[in-house]
């Protein structure tokens, strides 16, 4: 079984809506409906899973009924408060699906609209070959490291420095395996999946992102969006 678990957030506080950031339209579509249409068009998908905090639920259904009338591959779950919790919830639905041993999620953030067929099928590649992947561009700005307010602490060698997108893929078994070993203190350093993977040395492969697949954060990139799209 391979699932996509569209990852929907909150109040868009950074984007000054009083609304959930996956209800704004750009180009006349919701956010959330953008990035299902294209994880709707890559064939290996078995359902896509739209997660939605507890108050939205019934604004989300609605929403895919609108776009995606009867569309039984579409399905909308709670998620959780954090990220982590989201995405346990959408294995766990996955388990109560009877899905068989070693099945694939991908994750995505649905505010990342532009992401291509291509990168969701890379990630998928990749998860399969090595039961984790994810997509990243290279860092082009120097990053300065702060570990006390205000003060540069070190430059990190920005040849080795990648910015991690999504999608991001893996074996939910092997998540689910290295989730249950971690303690306390290292599940709150959990702020997004690879970080799991990566606290107990198992392999994640690193495939080509896209600049283009940027996320919906703040209001220019809104303005960024549209200007794309009218192209």
């Amino acid at each position: 079984m391979i699932c996509a678990a569209m990852l929907a957030g909150g109040i868009g506080s950074r984007l000054k809506r009083d609304k959930p950031k996956q209800f704004v339209k750009i180009n006349h579509k919701p956010i959330l409906v953008h990035s299902v249409e294209t994880f709707l068009n890559v064939k290996e998908f078995d359902k896509i899973i739209v997660s939605s905090p507890k108050e939205f639920i019934n604004m989300t259904k609605d929403l895919m009924n609108n776009y995606f009338p009867q569309n039984d591959k579409i399905v909308v779950i709670e998620g959780g408060s954090t990220r982590n919790e989201t995405i346990l919830n959408s294995i766990q639905y996955m388990k109560d699906q009877n899905c068989e041993k070693d099945s694939i999620l991908v994750t995505h953030d649905a505010s990342r609209i532009f992401v291509s067929e291509k990168l969701i099928e890379e990630s998928i590649k990749g998860s399969l070959e090595v039961g984790a992947a994810s997509a990243v561009i290279p860092a082009t700005d120097v990053i300065f490291e702060s570990k006390k307010e205000g003060q540069l602490t070190d430059i990190p060698l920005r040849k080795y420095l990648f910015h991690a997108q999504t999608p991001q893929s893996f074996n939910i078994d092997n998540f689910l395996k290295i989730y249950e070993d971690l303690s306390e203190d290292e599940i709150t350093l959990l702020d997004e999946a690879m970080m799991l993977f990566y606290l107990r040395g198992a392999n994640v492969k690193l495939f080509n992102g896209d600049q283009g697949n940027f996320k919906i954060t703040r209001p220019f990139d809104i303005t960024l969006a549209e200007t794309i799209f009218k192209k």
